[in-house]
């Protein structure tokens, strides 16, 4: 199957030299473990400040993708585009986000966890300040000096999702970040990651498994059967729809 209708059209590279590259462009991923097919010609772009959520049955290679878009994995064809040059290995415009609340250092305070995400050696007072003003974005500006074990699981999120932004990058790969907490929380934090989005003028691909979530936060839908292959693209998704696609069917009526 050719997965050529998820905002894919043109090469990235023949959208870079017409001066229009996507910020992200996977481009036929094909990826097996152990001779088992896992993603099959999967293509999808994100423009810039977009968040799309790519949506699918728990075990269909989300998260795989989400490995191969941040060259955390090589794919066995395929390229990864970004900005129109391809790429084939980590770097800090590209970060990964995940849902397992103990992302964070046990050892280190909230504001040195932050830190991290900003500098790996001594840091600067502007640095520092830099730390502290996104912990208060998050609200999490009288917590600076807590431990993640002293934090609830809502608040440990937040911690993550302010190391996050702290470094700048310009794409987010997130993987159910919001799936561990309560519905009340997850509300909350969905609505935070679209405020820091608008606010720092980034783009996130979210993995999720909930219909909900994704027609809540996604300026767009992507939905990836069983067979790991990402379906064409339905332009107004519905929750019918989408819950039918999950279940085997098309995206479309």
């Amino acid at each position: 199957m050719k997965n050529r209708g998820n905002g894919a059209g043109r090469s990235a590279e023949d959208a870079s030299r017409g001066g229009s590259a996507p910020l992200l462009h996977l481009e036929g991923i094909t990826l097996a473990y152990d001779g088992a097919p896992v993603l099959q010609d999967s293509s999808l772009t994100l423009q810039e400040g977009e968040l799309v959520c790519l949506l699918g049955p728990s075990g269909c290679g989300k998260t795989t993708l989400l490995k191969v878009a941040g060259s955390f994995l090589a794919p066995r064809s395929g390229r990864v585009f970004l900005q129109g040059r391809p790429v084939t290995a980590p770097d800090p415009q590209r970060i990964m986000v995940f849902q397992d609340q103990d992302q964070l250092f046990p050892w280190k305070r909230v504001e040195d966890n932050v830190l991290f995400g900003i500098t790996r050696g001594r840091p600067t007072p502007d640095q520092k300040e830099a730390a502290r003003a996104i912990l208060a974005e998050v609200g999490l500006g009288e917590s600076l000096r807590r431990y993640p074990h002293q934090l609830s699981g809502g608040m440990r999120q937040r911690a993550a999702l302010a190391r996050a932004f702290a470094g700048r990058p310009r794409l987010f790969l997130m993987d159910e970040p919001f799936a561990s907490v309560d519905a009340p929380q997850r509300r909350e934090l969905q609505h935070l990651l679209q405020r820091l989005l608008r606010d720092h003028r980034g783009t996130a691909l979210f993995v999720t498994h909930d219909v909900e979530e994704a027609l809540t936060l996604g300026s767009r839908v992507l939905v990836m059967n069983r067979r790991g292959e990402i379906l064409p693209e339905d332009p107004a998704p519905d929750r019918e729809r989408l819950n039918r696609a999950l279940q085997g069917g098309q995206v479309r009526s």
